[in-house]
């Protein structure tokens, strides 16, 4: 079988290594799935290293990012508008150097231009991801059977022997089922149980869980995969916790296939809505994540709080205070997976502050009568003026009662998204009017006197007590004295 596969700097790498040169891996499989490829990856033979580099150095930015295991980043903008990143291996091996160790430094890497590249291929994870093109004549290379596996929408590994020598595979392993949408061959599931995790870099394990949560229609589905796996209890305890705890029936009838009412299962359904919420309204892809880790962590402390409870004439489970203890568990969750910001968004604080303030949404709604400004205001300020993310969240979490997918904002979202509007409420209304050179000109000393009036005129700023900053300076006087006696602290 041959297939000619366009990329950016095709004739180039044609121009370098002429029949030496394949594309190899993922690019294979999303070309053959008419996937758009994310990632460019190729691999040169019968060249030695040092010759690669000094062949590509002419044409673009040549990082050594891995020579010990015969990996070359190339960057390049030959002819095109914009830089391209490509990945650049030479055929290689590898063996365990320990058979009790079970963890990515335990390799020893032999890279060698004179392997065939079906050896290469063989080294690969999944059958899926072995296969290669050669550029030249765009003949595909496939030994082990991956585009019989792609046309049956199924992931098999390609060498037993091998598969656990890398515990990650296990996780990429729940990671490709949901981006794919692939089914699992059976075999895996033991195989996967027996592999001991606890080895993996926390930075690795993170990575697959972002392109998991970025990049899966349904990426409660991975999750899922990893309760299967065995990879839920050994890497995500306060998760696999989750999987243990049962819910009040009447407020969440939603169960698992089995008839499980599990906090775990509600929280796959809600990731599920909230990927839903974030595509049809174009979330960009910081937003979409701290979504996503909201909605996955958002009941986390449920395990810790739910109780059963005598009330209105029948039993019932109640989690008082799982919203608080959560945002303190979701915290350490991110500390320890090393999650902080992403793209330039503080996404501790953000999901943080998402965990503790979901059930307030419901609170305005049963209040919606009589509910004032100032609660909104207050709400939108602790959340950092993001509340069209609050506003999607609380209908995820609702949402995640069933496994329809949303397809619009209900009357509640767009009743809570009205009255934000109404009010003027939003990042830049809720910015500080009266800053600490304001209150310099007017007479006030620096200190922690002064930096507390500025609180607490940003506070009344919210609550719409005053709208400019001449009508904050004057009444700057007068908190000053309310709190310490003179007009100028």
């Amino acid at each position: 079988m041959t297939m000619h596969v366009e990329f950016p700097h095709r004739e180039l790498f044609l121009g370098l290594f002429a029949d030496q040169v394949y594309l190899v891996g993922g690019t294979i499989r999303d070309v053959l799935m008419g996937r758009q490829s994310r990632e460019w990856d190729l691999l040169v033979t019968g060249v030695p290293i040092d010759t690669i580099i000094d062949r590509l150095r002419p044409y673009g930015r040549v990082d050594c990012v891995g020579r010990s295991f015969g990996v070359i980043k190339f960057t390049t903008t030959n002819g095109t508008d914009f830089p391209v990143t490509y990945d650049i291996s030479l055929p290689r091996t590898d063996m365990i150097l320990d058979s009790k160790v079970r963890n990515h430094r335990n390799f020893f890497i032999n890279c060698d231009p004179s392997l065939p590249i079906e050896a290469d291929l063989e080294r690969r994870d999944f059958r899926m991801n072995s296969m290669a093109v050669r550029l030249s004549d765009g003949l595909l290379i496939d030994p082990f059977g991956g585009a019989e596996d792609i046309s049956a929408k199924r992931i098999c590994i390609t060498n037993p022997r091998t598969f656990t020598d890398d515990p990650l595979r296990v996780v990429r392993l729940a990671r490709f089922a949901a981006t794919l949408d692939f089914s699992v061959d059976s075999s895996l599931y033991e195989i996967c149980r027996s592999v001991d995790l606890l080895g993996l870099s926390v930075e690795r394990i993170s990575d697959e869980m972002i392109k998991l949560m970025l990049r899966a229609r349904l990426p409660g589905r991975g999750f899922h995969e990893m309760l299967k796996l065995g990879a839920l209890r050994q890497l995500f305890r306060e998760i696999y916790a989750m999987s243990l705890c049962i819910q009040d029936a009447i407020f969440h009838p939603e169960s698992d296939e089995f008839g499980h009412h599990t906090v775990f299962h509600h929280t796959l359904l809600v990731m599920n809505q909230a990927q839903a919420l974030s595509r049809l309204f174009a979330i960009d892809d910081s937003r979409r994540l701290a979504m996503q880790l909201t909605a996955l962590l958002h009941d986390v402390a449920k395990p810790d709080t739910t109780v059963w409870d005598y009330k209105h004439g029948r039993l019932c489970l109640t989690s008082v205070r799982h919203d608080v203890l959560g945002a303190h568990m979701a915290g350490q969750f991110l500390k320890r997976f090393r999650i902080s910001s992403y793209q330039g968004l503080d996404l501790q604080h953000l999901i943080c502050v998402l965990v503790k303030t979901h059930l307030r949404p419901q609170e305005l709604w049963a209040g919606r009568s009589h509910v004032t400004r100032k609660a909104f205001a207050r709400l939108a300020a602790d959340v950092g003026g993001e509340t069209d993310l609050l506003v999607f969240f609380d209908q995820a979490d609702r949402a995640g009662r069933h496994v329809d997918i949303i397809r619009e904002l209900d009357e509640r979202a767009q009743w809570l998204q009205s009255k934000f509007r109404e009010y003027s409420i939003n990042r830049e209304t809720l910015k500080p009017l009266v800053r600490g050179r304001d209150l310099l000109e007017a007479g006030f000393v620096p200190g922690r006197a002064m930096g507390q009036v500025l609180r607490e005129l940003h506070g009344l700023q919210i609550d719409g007590v005053f709208q400019s900053r001449e009508q904050g300076v004057s009444l700057a006087h007068e908190v000053s004295r309310r709190l310490f006696g003179t007009e100028r602290c």
